[in-house]
């Protein structure tokens, strides 16, 4: 019971960090390359204040780690393999959505 309840807790905050766009930028950023928060900042063309509360949203769901790097702190994904799970899960959505396998898509407007 345990580990069903720790694997619903790592989903949720996985879920929680995909929910806002800006941080699937960020994300899918970082996937590309480490970077300073000045650097993704002009890159999503953000402030660096509004930059700074979606980088602390993700080191609290432990996606993304803070590297410090002389006197700046550079930004990475905290396990490589987030990276190939940020692919997959895109692309499971597309073929599920170009499949149209859920069968409630068209009447309740999900899934799409």
């Amino acid at each position: 019971m345990d580990t069903i309840a720790s694997d619903i807790d790592v989903l949720a905050r996985f879920g929680r960090a995909l929910a806002d766009p800006i941080r699937c930028r960020i994300l899918i950023a970082l996937r590309e390359a480490p970077a300073h928060p000045a650097d993704l900042a002009d890159l999503l063309g953000i402030s660096r204040t509004r930059l700074s509360n979606h980088l602390a949203c993700l080191r609290d769901c432990g996606l993304v780690v803070a590297v410090p790097v002389g006197r700046r702190t550079r930004y990475e994904l905290a396990d490589e393999r987030l990276g190939h799970a940020l692919d997959d899960l895109r692309t499971a959505v597309i073929a599920v959505a170009a499949d149209r396998t859920c069968v409630d898509a068209g009447e309740k407007g999900c899934c799409r």
